[in-house]
């Protein structure tokens, strides 16, 4: 590998350094414009709870039914095969690693996004469930999962007389 080679290696990753630096600032800044122009308006502040070191957080809906708990996930750009999912002490891990390796080989990469994603969502779950017979699909990229709760968890109707 030349000095060459070397060089264009350090920069991409600065420069991909560098452009992550320079996006945050421009939301910072832009949050603070509109604070100022309308400080009581809260649909004008970006939205930081979408990310995570590891990645973007997938949107989440958690129904809790008399028998089940059911979620559905949002995973736009996986393929099953890329999905990690695990239940342990009543808390649902989602994960998913996608890599497409389609690169164009003319030029040189100023930023690079594309070709990898990944994402991660930890939640706790409302009642204590089953981590066996749990039912599964996936289509389009949502994630559905239907959780049996354990039997003393199960919501029970009462009457009031």
């Amino acid at each position: 590998m030349s000095d060459k080679d070397i060089s264009k290696t350090e920069n991409n990753g600065q420069n991909s350094y560098l452009s992550s630096l320079k996006e945050l600032e421009n939301k910072m800044e832009h949050m603070f414009q509109n604070m100022w122009h309308n400080p009581f308006s809260r649909e004008k502040l970006p939205d930081f709870t979408s990310y995570s070191p590891f990645g973007k957080l997938p949107k989440i809906d958690v129904i809790d039914r008399d028998k089940e708990i059911f979620v559905k996930a949002e995973l736009p750009g996986f393929d099953k095969e890329d999905l990690d999912i695990s239940i342990a002490n009543n808390q649902l891990v989602i994960k998913a690693k996608a890599c497409h390796e389609d690169k164009e080989e003319k030029g040189d990469y100023l930023k690079q996004e594309i070709s990898k994603s990944e994402i991660y969502r930890s939640l706790l779950l409302p009642a204590d469930v089953e981590d066996e017979n749990v039912k599964t699909s996936f289509k389009k990229g949502v994630l559905k999962l239907t959780i049996p709760k354990q039997k003393k968890s199960q919501r029970k109707q009462i009457k009031v007389e």
